[in-house]
Protein backbone atom coordinates (compact mmCIF):
# COMPACT_ATOMS: atom_id res chain seq x y z
CA UNK A 1 0.00 0.00 0.00
CA UNK A 2 2.37 3.06 -1.13
CA UNK A 3 0.10 5.31 -0.48
CA UNK A 4 -1.42 5.99 3.52
CA UNK A 5 -2.74 9.35 4.06
CA UNK A 6 -6.75 8.90 4.05
CA UNK A 7 -7.14 5.52 4.51
CA UNK A 8 -8.89 3.45 6.96
CA UNK A 9 -7.14 0.86 9.30
CA UNK A 10 -8.78 -1.33 11.88
CA UNK A 11 -6.46 -2.98 14.35
CA UNK A 12 -6.76 -5.27 16.88
CA UNK A 13 -4.92 -5.69 20.13
CA UNK A 14 -5.00 -1.90 20.00
CA UNK A 15 -4.58 -1.35 23.65
CA UNK A 16 -1.00 -2.03 24.06
CA UNK A 17 2.51 -3.06 22.74
CA UNK A 18 2.87 -3.19 19.22
CA UNK A 19 -0.67 -2.92 18.22
CA UNK A 20 -1.09 0.95 20.19
CA UNK A 21 2.31 1.98 18.58
CA UNK A 22 1.26 0.99 15.07
CA UNK A 23 -2.05 3.02 15.49
CA UNK A 24 -0.17 6.10 16.54
CA UNK A 25 2.53 5.94 13.54
CA UNK A 26 -0.20 5.23 11.38
CA UNK A 27 -2.25 7.67 12.87
CA UNK A 28 1.04 10.38 12.08
CA UNK A 29 0.85 9.20 8.30
CA UNK A 30 -2.48 11.07 7.93
CA UNK A 31 -4.88 7.24 8.48
CA UNK A 32 -8.08 7.22 9.98
CA UNK A 33 -8.55 4.13 12.73
CA UNK A 34 -10.88 1.83 13.93
CA UNK A 35 -9.16 0.21 16.82
CA UNK A 36 -10.22 -3.08 18.87
CA UNK A 37 -9.34 -4.62 22.20
CA UNK A 38 -10.99 -6.36 25.10
CA UNK A 39 -9.49 -3.83 27.26
CA UNK A 40 -11.60 -0.70 26.70
CA UNK A 41 -9.22 1.72 29.27
CA UNK A 42 -6.11 0.88 27.20
CA UNK A 43 -7.99 1.46 23.64
CA UNK A 44 -9.27 5.10 25.02
CA UNK A 45 -5.30 5.90 25.26
CA UNK A 46 -4.23 4.84 21.94
CA UNK A 47 -7.02 6.55 20.68
CA UNK A 48 -5.93 9.88 22.64
CA UNK A 49 -2.84 9.63 21.13
CA UNK A 50 -4.00 8.99 17.70
CA UNK A 51 -5.94 11.64 18.05
CA UNK A 52 -3.73 14.11 18.49
CA UNK A 53 -2.88 13.64 15.11
CA UNK A 54 -6.00 14.59 13.28
CA UNK A 55 -7.29 11.81 12.58
CA UNK A 56 -10.17 9.95 13.28
CA UNK A 57 -10.78 7.69 15.05
CA UNK A 58 -12.87 5.32 16.91
CA UNK A 59 -12.67 2.29 19.24
CA UNK A 60 -14.92 -0.86 19.70
CA UNK A 61 -14.51 -3.18 22.49
CA UNK A 62 -14.12 -7.06 20.80
CA UNK A 63 -12.36 -10.68 22.02
CA UNK A 64 -10.83 -11.66 18.94
CA UNK A 65 -11.53 -15.07 20.47
CA UNK A 66 -15.20 -14.66 19.42
CA UNK A 67 -16.23 -15.20 16.08
CA UNK A 68 -19.08 -12.97 15.96
CA UNK A 69 -17.72 -10.25 17.71
CA UNK A 70 -14.81 -10.11 15.07
CA UNK A 71 -17.72 -10.04 11.76
CA UNK A 72 -19.40 -7.70 13.89
CA UNK A 73 -16.70 -5.68 14.44
CA UNK A 74 -15.97 -5.28 10.55
CA UNK A 75 -19.77 -4.54 9.46
CA UNK A 76 -19.38 -1.15 12.79
CA UNK A 77 -16.06 -0.27 10.87
CA UNK A 78 -17.73 0.11 7.44
CA UNK A 79 -20.83 1.48 9.39
CA UNK A 80 -18.80 4.44 10.97
CA UNK A 81 -16.17 4.93 8.84
CA UNK A 82 -18.11 4.24 5.25
CA UNK A 83 -14.92 1.88 4.08
CA UNK A 84 -12.04 0.10 5.16
CA UNK A 85 -9.04 -0.22 3.34
CA UNK A 86 -6.41 -2.26 5.56
CA UNK A 87 -6.73 -4.62 8.27
CA UNK A 88 -4.32 -5.69 10.98
CA UNK A 89 -4.85 -8.80 12.72
CA UNK A 90 -2.55 -8.06 16.22
CA UNK A 91 -4.14 -9.11 19.10
CA UNK A 92 -2.27 -12.04 20.99
CA UNK A 93 -1.96 -13.69 24.11
CA UNK A 94 0.67 -16.32 25.65
CA UNK A 95 0.77 -19.34 27.19
CA UNK A 96 3.77 -20.79 28.88
CA UNK A 97 3.30 -24.91 29.44
CA UNK A 98 4.81 -28.27 28.98
CA UNK A 99 2.62 -30.17 26.72
CA UNK A 100 2.01 -32.97 28.86
CA UNK A 101 0.64 -30.23 31.65
CA UNK A 102 -1.22 -27.86 29.52
CA UNK A 103 -4.64 -27.46 30.08
CA UNK A 104 -7.05 -27.87 27.47
CA UNK A 105 -8.86 -25.12 28.31
CA UNK A 106 -5.41 -22.91 28.09
CA UNK A 107 -4.79 -24.23 24.81
CA UNK A 108 -8.29 -23.46 23.12
CA UNK A 109 -7.80 -20.07 24.93
CA UNK A 110 -4.52 -19.67 23.26
CA UNK A 111 -5.75 -20.68 19.76
CA UNK A 112 -9.04 -19.06 19.60
CA UNK A 113 -7.30 -15.59 20.09
CA UNK A 114 -3.88 -16.24 18.28
CA UNK A 115 -5.06 -18.57 15.58
CA UNK A 116 -8.65 -17.93 15.01
CA UNK A 117 -8.83 -14.49 16.01
CA UNK A 118 -6.27 -13.75 12.56
CA UNK A 119 -8.65 -16.29 10.40
CA UNK A 120 -11.67 -14.37 11.50
CA UNK A 121 -10.00 -11.17 11.17
CA UNK A 122 -9.15 -11.68 7.78
CA UNK A 123 -12.54 -13.48 6.65
CA UNK A 124 -14.60 -10.64 8.22
CA UNK A 125 -12.77 -7.81 6.50
CA UNK A 126 -11.50 -9.81 2.87
CA UNK A 127 -15.33 -8.88 1.18
CA UNK A 128 -15.10 -4.96 2.80
CA UNK A 129 -11.33 -4.64 1.00
CA UNK A 130 -12.40 -5.89 -1.97
CA UNK A 131 -15.50 -3.13 -2.08
CA UNK A 132 -13.35 -0.57 -1.55
CA UNK A 133 -10.91 -1.46 -4.56
CA UNK A 134 -8.25 -3.25 -3.02
CA UNK A 135 -6.08 -2.37 0.55
CA UNK A 136 -3.85 -4.81 2.62
CA UNK A 137 -3.76 -7.79 5.34
CA UNK A 138 -1.32 -7.65 7.79
CA UNK A 139 -0.88 -10.82 9.99
CA UNK A 140 1.21 -11.29 13.01
CA UNK A 141 2.81 -14.20 14.01
CA UNK A 142 6.15 -14.31 15.43
CA UNK A 143 9.81 -15.86 15.47
CA UNK A 144 7.97 -18.62 17.15
CA UNK A 145 6.49 -18.91 13.69
CA UNK A 146 9.91 -20.11 12.52
CA UNK A 147 10.89 -22.57 15.34
CA UNK A 148 9.53 -24.75 17.88
CA UNK A 149 10.42 -23.84 21.71
CA UNK A 150 10.06 -25.78 24.88
CA UNK A 151 7.65 -24.81 26.85
CA UNK A 152 5.95 -22.78 24.15
CA UNK A 153 4.01 -25.52 22.19
CA UNK A 154 0.43 -24.13 21.82
CA UNK A 155 2.06 -20.27 20.74
CA UNK A 156 4.09 -22.02 18.16
CA UNK A 157 1.50 -24.13 16.78
CA UNK A 158 -0.47 -20.94 16.53
CA UNK A 159 2.11 -18.71 15.11
CA UNK A 160 3.09 -21.40 12.96
CA UNK A 161 -0.69 -21.54 11.43
CA UNK A 162 -0.83 -17.63 10.74
CA UNK A 163 2.30 -18.05 8.87
CA UNK A 164 0.91 -20.45 6.84
CA UNK A 165 -2.43 -19.44 7.01
CA UNK A 166 -1.07 -16.17 5.30
CA UNK A 167 1.33 -16.89 2.92
CA UNK A 168 -1.68 -19.31 1.32
CA UNK A 169 -3.88 -16.26 1.39
CA UNK A 170 -0.86 -14.17 -0.36
CA UNK A 171 -1.19 -16.79 -3.65
CA UNK A 172 -4.66 -16.66 -3.25
CA UNK A 173 -5.34 -12.94 -3.70
CA UNK A 174 -2.40 -12.26 -6.18
CA UNK A 175 -3.90 -14.97 -8.66
CA UNK A 176 -7.17 -12.87 -7.90
CA UNK A 177 -4.96 -10.02 -9.37
CA UNK A 178 -3.27 -8.68 -6.65
CA UNK A 179 -5.10 -5.75 -5.61
CA UNK A 180 -5.11 -7.02 -2.13
CA UNK A 181 -1.68 -6.94 -0.63
CA UNK A 182 -0.72 -9.30 2.35
CA UNK A 183 2.30 -9.05 4.83
CA UNK A 184 2.92 -11.33 7.83
CA UNK A 185 4.88 -9.99 10.46
CA UNK A 186 7.25 -11.89 12.66
CA UNK A 187 8.40 -9.98 15.74
CA UNK A 188 11.40 -11.28 17.93
CA UNK A 189 11.55 -9.91 21.37
CA UNK A 190 9.67 -6.39 21.77
CA UNK A 191 8.94 -4.61 24.92
CA UNK A 192 5.24 -5.23 25.49
CA UNK A 193 3.74 -6.89 28.43
CA UNK A 194 2.55 -10.03 27.09
CA UNK A 195 5.11 -12.44 28.99
CA UNK A 196 3.50 -10.69 32.33
CA UNK A 197 0.00 -10.96 31.00
CA UNK A 198 1.19 -14.66 29.97
CA UNK A 199 -0.78 -17.95 31.54
CA UNK A 200 1.47 -20.16 33.25
CA UNK A 201 0.53 -23.74 33.89
CA UNK A 202 4.29 -25.85 33.37
CA UNK A 203 7.87 -26.57 32.91
CA UNK A 204 9.35 -23.58 34.97
CA UNK A 205 6.58 -23.70 37.70
CA UNK A 206 7.10 -27.19 38.14
CA UNK A 207 10.77 -27.14 38.30
CA UNK A 208 10.84 -24.34 40.69
CA UNK A 209 10.47 -21.33 38.99
CA UNK A 210 8.26 -18.45 38.79
CA UNK A 211 6.42 -16.38 36.41
CA UNK A 212 7.72 -13.46 37.99
CA UNK A 213 11.21 -14.72 36.79
CA UNK A 214 9.87 -15.78 33.52
CA UNK A 215 8.84 -12.25 32.55
CA UNK A 216 11.92 -10.96 34.20
CA UNK A 217 14.12 -13.08 31.95
CA UNK A 218 11.94 -11.68 28.53
CA UNK A 219 11.74 -8.25 29.93
CA UNK A 220 15.83 -8.55 29.65
CA UNK A 221 16.23 -10.42 26.29
CA UNK A 222 13.32 -8.33 24.51
CA UNK A 223 15.27 -5.25 23.11
CA UNK A 224 12.89 -4.47 20.40
CA UNK A 225 10.48 -1.15 21.54
CA UNK A 226 6.97 -1.08 20.01
CA UNK A 227 7.50 2.17 18.65
CA UNK A 228 10.53 0.74 16.79
CA UNK A 229 8.23 -2.39 15.49
CA UNK A 230 5.79 -0.02 14.63
CA UNK A 231 8.05 1.28 12.16
CA UNK A 232 9.25 -1.61 10.93
CA UNK A 233 6.06 -2.57 10.26
CA UNK A 234 4.48 0.47 8.44
CA UNK A 235 7.79 0.70 6.33
CA UNK A 236 6.98 -3.06 5.20
CA UNK A 237 3.61 -2.20 4.53
CA UNK A 238 4.00 0.61 1.97
CA UNK A 239 6.41 -1.34 0.67
CA UNK A 240 3.77 -4.29 -0.15
CA UNK A 241 6.42 -7.01 1.59
CA UNK A 242 4.91 -10.14 2.03
CA UNK A 243 7.06 -10.96 5.16
CA UNK A 244 8.46 -8.48 7.52
CA UNK A 245 10.90 -9.84 10.46
CA UNK A 246 11.04 -7.24 13.34
CA UNK A 247 14.62 -6.90 15.27
CA UNK A 248 18.05 -8.79 14.79
CA UNK A 249 16.75 -11.38 16.59
CA UNK A 250 13.85 -12.11 14.24
CA UNK A 251 16.48 -12.10 11.11
CA UNK A 252 18.95 -14.11 12.96
CA UNK A 253 16.19 -16.75 14.44
CA UNK A 254 14.63 -17.00 10.52
CA UNK A 255 18.29 -17.69 9.28
CA UNK A 256 19.35 -19.91 12.07
CA UNK A 257 16.05 -22.35 11.05
CA UNK A 258 16.96 -22.73 7.24
CA UNK A 259 21.07 -23.17 7.95
CA UNK A 260 20.43 -25.72 10.97
CA UNK A 261 17.13 -26.94 10.73
CA UNK A 262 17.64 -29.84 13.08
CA UNK A 263 20.87 -28.40 15.03
CA UNK A 264 18.71 -25.38 16.44
CA UNK A 265 16.82 -27.69 18.45
CA UNK A 266 19.72 -28.51 19.91
CA UNK A 267 20.14 -25.68 21.12
CA UNK A 268 17.04 -24.52 22.17
CA UNK A 269 17.35 -27.34 24.85
CA UNK A 270 20.69 -25.87 26.21
CA UNK A 271 19.29 -22.50 25.90
CA UNK A 272 15.90 -23.96 27.63
CA UNK A 273 18.38 -25.28 30.73
CA UNK A 274 19.92 -21.85 31.10
CA UNK A 275 16.50 -19.95 31.38
CA UNK A 276 15.20 -22.33 33.76
CA UNK A 277 17.88 -21.82 36.30
CA UNK A 278 18.38 -17.94 36.07
CA UNK A 279 14.31 -17.63 36.18
CA UNK A 280 14.22 -19.58 39.36
CA UNK A 281 13.52 -17.70 42.56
Amino acid sequence: MRELAGKIVAITGAASGIGAATAVELAERGCDLALSDINDEGLQQTARRAEKHGVKVSTHVVDTGDRDAVYAFADAVVAEHGAVHMIINNAGVALTADVEIMSDENLEWLFDINFWGVVHGTRAFLPHLKRAGGGHIVNVSSVFGFIGVPSQSAYCAAKFAVRGFTESLGQELDIAGGKIKVTSVHPGGIRTNIAKAARFEGTVASKGGSQRGAASLFSKVARTTPEKAAKIIVAGIVADKRKVRIGGDAVAIDLMQRVAPLGYQRGMVRLAKLGRLLSRG
